[in-house]
């Protein structure tokens, strides 16, 4: 039986760390002198809509996702996997997984946490009556019979899940997915507690009602202005946990956020202002950070029957593609070490070759001329101008961007008109496709291509442009049973290319600020999940 139980130098260190007692004053590792206050406070750009794991759907959801649960796996701070509430995981054939569970493993309310939870969470991704937006998460996951239920043809119990035990899950795939263990990181595969759910309805996350099995519970939330996490006592893994308080502020105001982080309001913000990481990194070097970060930056293009016309021509998408100077908007914009995009899956993809892909190698003045010429063939132009509304979501980076790439676009003849809304409404516009073109970004669920790249199938609820194109779609089924599919994943990505798909326009760094008292921060994560049970707070020297 083959065992995926990885071993690393951050597994050592979480489990030194489970020998400490943390009423000592020094850190047990590293020889820190611990703080009296152990607390940690950041940043949010916008509220997120929900923190039920099968309904999370962006970011800022999921980062406050785990720290209030806890899935079958985590991982260390370089990314690789570390058990959560499975302690081994194991498969003969990548088809048939089994995951044994930690006995102590416990809910908030002192219940145990069991495989049934598990069973019960993933049928309720799957189940149409949901409607979570990641229900084709389980079915990219290739979870048997996922497609079915999700469809509404079968029953949720009918998904290839079981409890063999109160210890023992074991899912079984429809093919063989040598990466499966990887998947079960994401929220959507988080445990819910069965009881709270059906006494509680939708209000089961409210603060008040809600159950959890991470290292912290929700105390106390106000919607567009904060929340505030509190210590689980119950976690399995309580005494390792140093940080007893975590609050998180909604601040939609990029530059008021940085005054409040440099004002000692808290202790880290992403997001930096477009511009300002050059200053902030020669000011205080050990406070301003750049890392790879997996995610894309692109406008998403609505190609579906309400979409505009001019945008179902790709003729029209490539010109205003090729019109975009990508290095003005991460040289000039951002600054902070962003890299042009021409594709789609984030350069920093474990395993991933970026393609060579024949308008990255031109000039931007070679690029702007093939745009007029292609804007003329598809009867546009000055002469024949288009407008077209591009929505983003409240930010200044997003109106900076919206702004420079809008006036990159003039010489072709369209007019830009910039709608900016908050968050949800910014969600429900671009899901309903009732736009023309949208700012859109997609942060990988792991650290493969497929998780770019299957989200421009057309079977993919996030595909909000409705791109279709079946050739993408065979390929990526075939992907999945190949050794090595990496050269199905450059054919893909020339695919899109041609079609201009999207307007890929960079690949992201994390560009952040952090109060250098706060340490054990996961630098190398290129996935960006943290988890506050691993850092601690340093005493001023």
């Amino acid at each position: 039986m083959t065992q995926f139980y990885i071993l690393t130098a951050s597994t050592v260190l979480t489990m030194a760390l489970s020998t400490a007692a943390w009423s000592q004053e020094t850190h047990p590792v590293t020889g820190d002198k611990l703080a009296e206050d152990q607390t940690f406070s950041y940043r949010l750009l916008d509220q997120f809509p929900s923190i039920d794991p099968q309904l999370v759907e962006e970011v800022e959801g999921g980062h406050v996702s785990r720290q209030l649960y806890e899935g079958l796996l985590t991982q260390n701070a370089d990314g690789t996997l570390r058990p959560g509430v499975a302690e081994e995981w194991s498969s003969e054939d990548n088809k048939t997984w089994i995951f044994k569970l930690r006995p102590d493993a416990k809910w908030s309310n002192g219940d145990p946490v069991t495989a049934h939870d598990f069973v019960f969470a993933w049928r309720r991704a799957a189940d149409p009556a949901t409607a979570s937006e990641y229900a084709w998460y389980v079915e990219l996951a290739k979870i048997e019979k996922a497609a079915s239920v999700i469809a509404g043809e079968l029953e949720p119990e009918e998904l290839g899940v079981r409890a063999i035990d109160d210890q023992t899950l074991e899912v079984t795939l429809g093919q063989p997915l040598p990466y499966f263990p990887q998947m079960t990181v994401h929220y959507t595969f988080m445990p819910t507690h069965q009881p709270t759910v059906e006494a509680h309805g939708a209000n089961w996350t409210n603060p008040r009602n809600i159950v959890s099995n991470g290292a912290y519970t929700l105390e106390e939330m106000a919607v567009n202005e904060f929340f505030r996490l509190k210590k689980n006592p119950e976690y399995w893994g309580a005494d390792d946990v140093i940080i007893t308080e975590v609050t998180g502020y909604v601040i939609n105001d990029v530059n008021q956020a940085l005054n409040r982080f440099q004002a000692g309001e808290f202790d880290m913000m992403d997001e930096l202002p477009a511009g300002s990481y050059p200053r902030l990194e020669a000011e205080a070097p050990d406070v301003a950070h750049s890392v790879p970060r997996l995610c894309s930056y692109y406008y998403t293009v609505n190609q579906s029957e309400s979409g505009h016309e001019a945008l179902k021509d790709p003729r029209v998408r490539t010109a205003l593609s090729y019109a975009i100077n990508r290095s003005v908007i991460t040289d000039q914009v951002l600054q902070a070490g962003q890299a042009p995009a021409y594709s789609f899956t984030h350069w920093a993809t474990a395993g991933f070759e970026l393609p060579d892909i024949e308008y990255a190698n031109w000039s931007q003045e070679e690029r702007m001329a093939r745009a007029m010429e292609l804007m003329v063939e598809a009867g546009y132009g000055p002469d024949n101008p288009l407008e077209l509304d591009l929505i983003y979501n409240t930010s200044e980076n997003h109106r900076q961007i919206a702004t420079v790439i809008s006036q990159m676009w003039r010489p072709l003849g369209v007019t830009t008109v910039l709608s900016n809304y908050e968050w949800q409404s910014y969600l429900d516009i671009r899901g309903n496709q009732n736009f023309d073109i949208a700012r859109s970004a997609w942060c990988g669920d792991y650290n493969e291509a497929s998780t770019f790249l299957d989200l421009l199938t057309s079977n993919n609820d996030n595909n909000d442009g409705k791109y279709n194109n079946p050739e993408v779609d065979r390929l990526m089924e075939e992907s999945l049973t190949q050794a090595d599919p990496q050269p199905t994943y450059t054919q893909v990505e020339k695919i899109l290319a041609e079609d201009m798909a999207i307007l890929p326009i960079y690949h992201y760094t994390q560009n952040f600020v952090l109060d250098p008292s706060i340490r054990n921060w996961p630098m190398e994560n290129v996935e960006n999940n943290w988890y506050v049970r691993d850092i601690y707070r340093a005493a001023a020297e």
